[in-house]
């Protein structure tokens, strides 16, 4: 189960908001049990990039074996 402040991976590209699978976000709400989550992602120096709404299949946990990793997007 994902909580609020989770951190969670994106699973699914979201270009509308300028995301991209792979992209670290926080929960910062749960809907409906778990059906959707509002999920804030941030650049590393806390710039927020977007807050959506995803659905539960467009995100998993964090995992041990996951690694960060960088890239560069446009902060509106």
């Amino acid at each position: 189960m994902i909580n609020e402040l989770d951190t969670v991976v994106l699973t699914t590209d979201l270009p509308e908001e300028g995301l991209k699978a792979g992209d670290l976000g926080a929960v910062v709400a749960v809907y409906r049990d778990g059906a959707s989550y509002e999920v804030e992602f941030v650049t590393l120096k806390g710039q927020t990039v977007s807050v959506v709404t995803v659905p539960h299949h467009g995100l998993r946990p964090v995992d041990e074996k996951d690694l960060p990793t960088t890239r560069q997007t446009a902060v509106a």
